[in-house]
């Protein structure tokens, strides 16, 4: 049996995506983070962003460029997702029609801004499906915001849903919906990682995440020319917080961002032996270095070994063979 059939028994596993989400809002930008995900592979997401990157006014020419680029051939991996406008924008849903209508088989997700309840996600995921299904797409991932005391409340819940995949922490708007009460250093490093309501609503939104196997992306990093800053800032959010992908909003973040989210070689030198010890075991308990391992570690190392394959790390032959040619159903 393939070891995830082992470790989950049937049980729907974790869903992993690539750790660094990409967002770009302007022609020259998206092409310019296409032409880079060529080059890299699809190692990176990449959002086209129509809620801040459409210009006043010319929000339905925005929507026909991002199914043009879409559909173009520069999409190679199909790793592209959209930000639409939020949904009570008059802009939502001929963004929907627009773009998931002309592009639903391009399509690798949709963003869903300043959600108010779970009963908001799922109308949009109503209306996503509509135009999805007429485009012959089912199930189009949907990734959710979490940007607002009712979307916090109801976290659990949206994670909960089968559709959506992934939520994202929108750490400007939590704060600003605060009028003051939470100071604006809290949007940046170190206040965004030490003040208490931030420090909690991060918490929360990570824990629906994780208890219903979604992904956690965690908030922007506003200083975009000191790659340091960036690195630190996923450095935290991964090893302090359990999130497991982070925005960018720059080219130059996003190499730190993957490479702070990517298993070390240690590790994965570690994951290795251990499984293989497993599989010899017929996957019962070992020990190993004087410790005991089995069926609950056996899941955390082979999450390690699927982190690391998805980063695009060069993985020892004993790992690959551990993995086989692809995750399958282990990664989105």
């Amino acid at each position: 049996m393939h070891p995830s059939e082992v470790l989950f028994q049937g049980k729907r596993q974790p869903l992993l995506l690539p750790a660094c989400d990409h967002y770009c809002g302007s022609e020259k930008l998206m092409r310019k983070s296409m032409a880079l995900q060529q080059e890299l592979g699809p190692l990176f997401d990449i959002t086209f962003d129509c809620e801040d990157g459409a210009a006043a006014g010319a929000e339905p020419e925005h929507a026909q460029l991002v199914v043009r680029l879409l559909n173009d051939e520069g999409n190679r991996f199909n790793r592209i997702g959209v930000r639409v406008h939020d949904v009570s924008s008059s802009f939502f849903e001929p963004d929907i029609a627009v773009i998931v209508g002309g592009a639903a088989s391009r399509l690798a997700y949709v963003v869903v801004p300043k959600v108010e309840s779970t009963e908001d996600v799922m109308r949009a995921i109503e209306l996503i499906n509509q135009h999805a299904a007429k485009a012959g797409r089912a199930d189009l991932p949907v990734h959710v915001l979490i940007e607002t005391h009712g979307a916090l409340r109801d976290a659990y819940d949206i994670a909960a849903l089968p559709q959506v995949e992934c939520l994202s922490f929108g750490i400007m708007d939590f704060v600003s919906a605060h009028y003051g009460a939470i100071p604006g250093s809290a949007m940046r490093t170190p206040g965004q990682f030490t003040h208490p309501l931030v420090v909690r609503a991060k918490l929360e939104m990570v824990a629906a995440c994780h208890a219903h196997g979604k992904v956690p992306s965690h908030n922007v990093t506003t200083d975009i020319k000191d790659s340091a800053v960036v690195a630190n800032d996923a450095q935290r959010a991964g090893a302090e917080f359990g999130f497991t992908r982070m925005w960018s909003i720059h080219p130059d973040q996003i190499k730190p961002i993957i490479k702070a989210f990517t298993p070390r070689l240690s590790e994965v030198n570690e994951a290795t032996n251990i499984l293989t010890e497993a599989i010899n075991a017929n996957w019962g308990p070992i020990s190993q270095h004087g410790r005991l391992h089995d069926r609950a570690s056996y899941r955390y190392y082979w999450t390690v070994l699927q982190r690391a394959k998805l980063a695009g790390l060069a993985l020892p032959d004993a790992a690959a063979a551990l993995l086989g040619p692809d995750l399958h159903t282990e990664i989105t």
